[in-house]
């Protein structure tokens, strides 16, 4: 049997494919404020948790802003943990969004609606950031036993209130996207198919609406791996991952045009990479030492874990 030691390795699957993983034009930035979040997900690269004590504070947080004001992005991806939970959330969310064409802010949803995050919704709806917010099931009780109890009538709620100030409508200009993953040693089922089915009954029995949805193969790192492991899924979900390799999704992959910015200042490919504490081009070096975005052509950090990102229609 192919176990995950005995696959083809990632990067020699490149080669034999012709393809050079190397960074194009980087226009998006990705923040990373921290591993603090509410929730402990089974499928979470990241380990984030109420536990955790690594978070972005003020003095990084400016080095962060300085970077987004040297470089001017199109794009920035504020991201965690649950971000709402770090206490500059705010401050970070009003100075960032003059400097991009497109503010993103990641959001589980359940931390969104704990009842003293009024004030940064409605920061989020006047700067217009896109919300991306993680909605794995249709399920009550999966989404619960994956994410913690009451979590998806929470998620319910948050969504409710976003629909309520606009977000998720046609032409109001507030973008709300929903992503899914598979709670299981499993790859996500067809994207537009799944994505019928959560339109259809989140409107009928819900009342809610949303602009875009994606649904994503979680990556094998961080706490997924430890329970792919404890499971025994680990090497068949790796086969599974490597069966499906598809080329013609890393011409989208993020990593191209991407750099992450971890919660104390350092830079990586992409958050995935983060997980693994494997650094941009192999060499730590700090936000404030950056001049300006990653150089074109430069070759992008990989490993086994990216054929999650190419499997299938992959991760754009």
């Amino acid at each position: 049997m192919t176990t995950a030691s005995t696959i083809e390795p990632f990067l020699r699957t490149l080669s034999t494919h012709g393809i050079r993983m190397n960074r194009r034009q980087t226009d998006i930035l990705q923040i990373n404020v921290g591993f603090l979040c509410n929730q402990t997900c089974r499928h979470c690269h990241l380990k984030a948790g109420p536990n955790r004590t690594e978070i972005m504070d003020s003095e990084t947080a400016e080095a962060v802003i300085a970077y987004a004001e040297r470089c001017r992005f199109n794009t920035i991806d504020v991201t965690g943990g649950a971000p709402e939970l770090n206490p500059n959330i705010g401050t970070l969310i009003e100075r960032l969004a003059p400097l991009a064409t497109k503010i993103i802010f990641r959001s589980n949803l359940s931390a969104l609606i704990d009842g003293n995050r009024n004030d940064l919704m409605q920061l989020l709806k006047s700067s217009g950031a896109a919300i991306v917010a993680s909605f794995p099931s249709l399920n009550e009780s999966q989404t619960d036993a994956q994410r913690g109890q009451n979590v998806f009538q929470k998620s319910i709620d948050a969504l409710r209130k976003l629909n309520d100030i606009g977000y998720g409508h046609i032409n109001t200009g507030l973008e709300l996207s929903l992503v899914s993953n598979p709670s299981g040693a499993f790859l996500p089922p067809a994207q537009a198919q799944t994505e019928k089915r959560f339109r259809d009954i989140l409107k009928k029995k819900r009342g809610i609406v949303f602009n875009n949805f994606f649904s994503f193969a979680n990556v094998p790192v961080g706490r997924f791996r430890q329970w792919l492991t404890a499971s025994g899924n680990y090497d068949d979900y790796m086969k599974k991952l490597a069966s499906a390799f598809n080329p013609g999704a890393v011409e989208g992959l993020m990593c191209r045009t991407l750099v992450s910015v971890s919660w104390d200042g350092y830079l990586y490919g992409c958050d995935f990479n983060q997980a693994e504490n494997l650094h941009m081009a192999g060499r730590k070096v700090h936000v404030s030492e950056m001049p300006g975005p990653p150089e074109a052509d430069t070759p992008i950090t990989v490993a086994d874990h990216c054929y999650a990102c190419t499997a299938g229609a992959g991760s754009t």
